[in-house]
C-alpha cells in the first residue's frame, strides 16, 4: 500500500487526511462500499462534532481478556468512546444510520462509566468516598506546607539569605531559593542548584508535613487499584461488546474524517462502478498546485500517451490510478461528479527504473520481470511509464504490442506513456486502443500541459532542447542527421495534431449551440402544454354549463312531455358537442418503452399499431388511444391512491343523462346498462355518461364489450377527468 502511494506521488495527500482520525489507522474501510457511502452521505447532513482523540485500545482488551487489571487512564479512554456513541444517539437520524446507531446498546454496567470522570479524566467526587477523604487530606496537606513556606520565607533571620520570596517547584517538591551560608540560621536540605550558584532547599520543619502527604498518596493510590479491580472485573464480563463498540468507533471515526476531509476543500466522493470503465472530468491530481483539471475517457482497455517531453504524460498516468486508487478505499478528491471510476482488484504502477547492482539486473530485464507478473493477475489496472526503457525501440515496438494485446485479453487496463511511434502505429488499429497526444504550443514554444485524444503526439525533442539552451546550430545539424523523411513524418503527425484540436473546439460549439437549441425547444413545448391546459380548462368549464343547463331542460321536458321541447333539446346538445379547440400537435418519434401523456393521464408505450397506441397508464390501467394525441413525458409517475369502491347501487330514473354502475355485479350492472340506455333513447338524447370505475378492471372490460355490440351506440369514449376519467364513458347515442 505504502509503494503505490508513495509512486503515485499521494503519500502527502493521505497523511492530511490521516491526521483527521482520532487514533492513528490504516485508510482502508473494510466491507460494504455502498454501505459505507450511503452512511457516510447521511451522517454529512448532521454538523457532529468530530471524536476527540482516543488511545488505541487492542493491548487493552488484550488485558482484560488475560484477567489483567486496567490503569485508570485505560479506562477512561473507553469511556470517551461510550460518551461519542452517547453523543451520537441525541441526534434524530433516518434510515440506514438510525438502524446502524440503534443496534449499538450499551450495558447498563458500562454506562455508569460517563458519571465516574470528568472531562480531564479523574474520578469525580461521590464516586469513592475513601479516595474523597484522601483527597481532601491531600489538599489540606498542600496548603499547610505551603503556609509553612511562606512562614520561614518571612523570617527575619533568614531575610538577608534569600535570593526572593517565592516558593518554587523543583524536582516535585516546593523549595526557596537561598545564597550560601543559610545553614546558620535554618536547617534544610538542599534539592537543587541554580545556574546563578544559589540553592533551592527544603526547610526540615516541613519534612514531616511531606511525609505525611506521601503516605497519602500511597493509601490514594490502593484506592484508585481496588476501583481498577472492580470496573476491569466488570470490563471482562463484557468484553465481547467492549470490542464491538472499539471496532465501530473506529468505523465512525473513518466516516467522519471522510466528512472533514471532503468538506475541507469541496472534495467529491466518486464511489467505483461495477464495470472497469473509467472516465475523469476536470480532476486535479493532490500533488499539484494550481494545475489545469484533466478530462480522460478510459472506456477502452488501453491508453497510450504519446507526444512531448515534460508535457505531463506521466502525470496523466498517476491521475488515473490515483483517481481509481482513492475511489477504491472511498477517500474523497477533486473532480466533476460526472467522473466514473472502475472497480479493481489490483492497482500497479510500472514506473521507476528496476535496474539493480546489487541484484544483478538491467532495466530491460527488470522490466520484463515486472510485466511477467502482470499474466497471473485478474481485474488490474496497470500504469506503465516510459514503456520501451532500456532496449532497442524497434524490437520493443514488436514485444510490446504482443504482450499488451495478451494482456487485453486478460481484461487487464493497462496506461502507458511512450515516445514509441512504431509502437503507437502498431496498435492504432486496435480498436481497443486509445491514443492519446499530448500537446505543444509552437507560438510560446512550451508545453501546454493539454490532451487530445485519438492522435499520435510528436515528442518535440529538438524543440525542448533549444528552450533549455542547446546551440541553434547543433540542433540544426540533428536534424539532418535525423532525416528529412522523418521530419516530415512528424509534420504530418503534428498537422493530423492540429486537426483534431480544431474539429474537436468545433464539435464543443455545436454541442453548446445543440444544448440551446434544446434548451429553447424544451421552453416552448412547455408553454405549448401550459396552453393545452389552459384550453382543456375552459372546455371543462363549457361542458359543465352545458350539462347544468340541460339538467334544466330534462326538467322541463318531464314536467311538460312535448315533441318541441326534444327538438330544442337536440339542438342544443348537438351544439354543446360542436365546442371544440384545437390542439397545437408536434409530430414526435416514439417508441415502445417511451413515457408518454395522453391527455392528463401520464404512462408507458406498449405498442403500436397503425394509427393506434396502447399504453398502460401509472395507476396500472391499459388504454387504446389515437397515436397522434400522445407527447412524450419524462416525469415519473407519482404515488397513486386506489379508488374506493362505492357500495351503493344508484339505479337510474326513465329518461337520466348519468349512470352509476360502481359496486354492481357484472351481469347486474349490464342489465341496468341495457334499460338506461332504452330510456336515454327513448327520452331522446344524443349523449350519456355511465360511471363504471376503476377498480379490477372487469366491470369496465364487460361494459366496453357490451357497447361493442350495441346496435345504436355511435360511439363512445373516455370521459374529461372533471367527470370521472378512465372510470366513465361519454356514450354518443
Amino acid at each position: 500500500m505504502k509503494d503505490i502511494i508513495k509512486k503515485l506521488d499521494l503519500t502527502e495527500y493521505i497523511e492530511s487526511f490521516q491526521e483527521l482520525f482520532s487514533r492513528k489507522k490504516s485508510i482502508i474501510l473494510e466491507g460494504d462500499i455502498n454501505l459505507h457511502f450511503k452512511l457516510i452521505e447521511e451522517l454529512s447532513k448532521f454538523d457532529i462534532n468530530a471524536p476527540k482523540e482516543v488511545a488505541n485500545l487492542d493491548k487493552s482488551l488484550i488485558y482484560i481478556q488475560k484477567q489483567g487489571v486496567l490503569k485508570l487512564n485505560d479506562i477512561y479512554e473507553f469511556t470517551k468512546i461510550i460518551r461519542y456513541f452517547l453523543y451520537l444517539k441525541r441526534f434524530n437520524f433516518e434510515g440506514k444510520l438510525k438502524e446502524w446507531i440503534d443496534k449499538i446498546i450499551i450495558p447498563s454496567d458500562i454506562l455508569k462509566l460517563d458519571d465516574y470522570f470528568d472531562s480531564k479524566g479523574n474520578l469525580k467526587e461521590g464516586v469513592d468516598e475513601d479516595y474523597d477523604n484522601i483527597q481532601n487530606a491531600i489538599y489540606k496537606n498542600k496548603d499547610l506546607i505551603r503556609q509553612s513556606l511562606y512562614k520561614v520565607i518571612n523570617s527575619s533571620k533568614l531575610r538577608p539569605y534569600l535570593v526572593d520570596s517565592q516558593v518554587h517547584l523543583v524536582n516535585d517538591q516546593e523549595a526557596i531559593l537561598v545564597r550560601g551560608g543559610f545553614n546558620h540560621v535554618i536547617k534544610a536540605t538542599v534539592v537543587h542548584r541554580s545556574n546563578s550558584g544559589f540553592f533551592y532547599v527544603v526547610p526540615h520543619n516541613i519534612s514531616e508535613l511531606k511525609q505525611r502527604r506521601s503516605d497519602l498518596i500511597n493509601k490514594q493510590e490502593e484506592v484508585l487499584l481496588k476501583f481498577c479491580k472492580q470496573i476491569s472485573s466488570m470490563f471482562e464480563k463484557h468484553l465481547m461488546f467492549l470490542k464491538f463498540i472499539n471496532k465501530e468507533f473506529d468505523r465512525v471515526d473513518h466516516y467522519q474524517a471522510r466528512i472533514f476531509f471532503a468538506k475541507a476543500n469541496d472534495r467529491n466522493f466518486l464511489l467505483p462502478s461495477k464495470n472497469n470503465s473509467c472516465k475523469l472530468v476536470d480532476f486535479r491530481h493532490p500533488a499539484l498546485h494550481g494545475a489545469k483539471p484533466i478530462t480522460i475517457d478510459f472506456t477502452k482497455s488501453v491508453i497510450m500517451i504519446t507526444g512531448v517531453n515534460a508535457g505531463g504524460k506521466t502525470m496523466m498516468l498517476k491521475s488515473i490510478l490515483s483517481a481509481v486508487l482513492l475511489s477504491k478505499y472511498l477517500l474523497p478528491y477533486n473532480a466533476h461528479k460526472s467522473s466514473q471510476i472502475g472497480s479493481f482488484k489490483n492497482i500497479l504502477a510500472v514506473l521507476d527504473d528496476p535496474q539493480s547492482v546489487k541484484n544483478d539486473i538491467s532495466t530491460f530485464a527488470g522490466r520484463m520481470v515486472e510485466f511477467s507478473t502482470l499474466f497471473s493477475k485478474k481485474n488490474a489496472i496497470v500504469g506503465v511509464d516510459e514503456i520501451e526503457l532500456g532496449t532497442d525501440s524497434d524490437e520493443a515496438a514488436s514485444l510490446f504490442k504482443v504482450i499488451i494485446e495478451e494482456l487485453i485479453k486478460k481484461d487487464i487496463k493497462i496506461i502507458i506513456t511512450t515516445h514509441h511511434k512504431r509502437l503507437a502505429a502498431l496498435l492504432a488499429s486496435n480498436d481497443k486502443v486509445e491514443l492519446v497526444a499530448a500537446l505543444y504550443d509552437e507560438k510560446n514554444q512550451r508545453p501546454t500541459y493539454e490532451f487530445l485524444q485519438g492522435t499520435i503526439g510528436k515528442s518535440y525533442a529538438f524543440e525542448t532542447a533549444s528552450r533549455y539552451g542547446i546551440p541553434h546550430n547543433i540542433i540544426k545539424l540533428a536534424k539532418k542527421v535525423y532525416g528529412e523523411d522523418k521530419d516530415k513524418l512528424n509534420e504530418l503527425i503534428e498537422r493530423s495534431s492540429d486537426l483534431e484540436r480544431e474539429y474537436k473546439q468545433k464539435i464543443e460549439k455545436l454541442d453548446k449551440e445543440l444544448e440551446d437549441t434544446q434548451r429553447i425547444k424544451k421552453g416552448l413545448k412547455e408553454q405549448k402544454e401550459n396552453l393545452d391546459e389552459l384550453v382543456y380548462s375552459e372546455k371543462s368549464k363549457l361542458h359543465k354549463e352545458y350539462k347544468d343547463a340541460r339538467e334544466e331542460a330534462k326538467k322541463a321536458i318531464k314536467a311538460k312531455i312535448s315533441k318541441e321541447g326534444h327538438r330544442h333539446l337536440n339542438v342544443a346538445h348537438t351544439k354543446a358537442s360542436n365546442i371544440k379547440t384545437q390542439k397545437i400537435t408536434e409530430v414526435e418519434e416514439l417508441k415502445i418503452g417511451d413515457r408518454v401523456k395522453y391527455r392528463t393521464s401520464k404512462g408507458v408505450l406498449v405498442s403500436i399499431k397503425g394509427q393506434q397506441a396502447f399504453i398502460e397508464n401509472d395507476s396500472g390501467m391499459k388504454m387504446k388511444v389515437p397515436l397522434k394525441d400522445l407527447s412524450r413525458s419524462g416525469n415519473m409517475p407519482k404515488p397513486t391512491i386506489k379508488p374506493k369502491t362505492t357500495l351503493t347501487v344508484a339505479k337510474p330514473d326513465s329518461g337520466d343523462v348519468k349512470l352509476d354502475l360502481h359496486g354492481q355485479r357484472v351481469d347486474e350492472a349490464l342489465e341496468n346498462l341495457d334499460k338506461f340506455l332504452s330510456d336515454a333513447l327513448i327520452a331522446g338524447f344524443d349523449e350519456v355518461l355511465v360511471y363504471h370505475g376503476i377498480g379490477t378492471g372487469k366491470l369496465a372490460a364487460a361494459t366496453k364489450k357490451y357497447l361493442d355490440k350495441h346496435p345504436k351506440i355511435r360511439s363512445y369514449e373516455d370521459a374529461h377527468p372533471s367527470s370521472g376519467g378512465f372510470g366513465a364513458k361519454v356514450i354518443k347515442l
